[in-house]
């Protein structure tokens, strides 16, 4: 059985083009509700703790530093089969092979700067949600 719950981070890079009212509005059309938000400033530091997964990956230190460049914008998103609806909806990693009308299509300027983060799987929203919402009963 799939989740209700995903985690979602929109990027510094969409937040400095002031894209936060139409990213929710997207996600809020797609009939995600936001159960929790906040504006953050992560540090490289932070950036890395939320990203350790990866760190053993080539791109990781250059990811963290991009992730620390401005604030971000964290949700728990709320809708049945949240994980897949979402990875749907958000496209593909690079903009440019994303589907017209995705997240990262309309925003995204390139595969590092590509507006929003999505969790993978149930088990990784969960992780993610707690890290930013430890208060939060996901």
């Amino acid at each position: 059985m799939t989740g209700t719950v995903t985690f979602s981070m929109i990027k510094p890079d969409a937040v400095k083009d002031n894209h936060i009212g139409a990213i929710i509005n997207m996600i809020e059309q797609a009939g995600f509700s936001v159960r929790a938000m906040k504006l953050v400033h992560l540090t490289p530091k932070i950036a890395g703790l939320f990203y350790q997964v990866h760190k053993d990956r080539p791109f990781y230190e250059q990811m963290c530093q991009a992730m620390s460049t401005g604030p971000v914008v964290a949700m728990v998103l709320e809708k049945e089969n949240a994980v897949a609806d979402f990875r749907e909806l958000i496209g593909a990693t690079d903009p440019a092979q994303a589907v017209a009308g995705t997240l990262r299509e309309r925003f995204g300027k390139s595969i590092e700067a590509n507006a929003v983060h999505g969790s993978d799987t149930d088990e990784t929203a969960a992780i993610e949600a707690k890290f930013f919402f430890p208060e939060i009963n996901v």
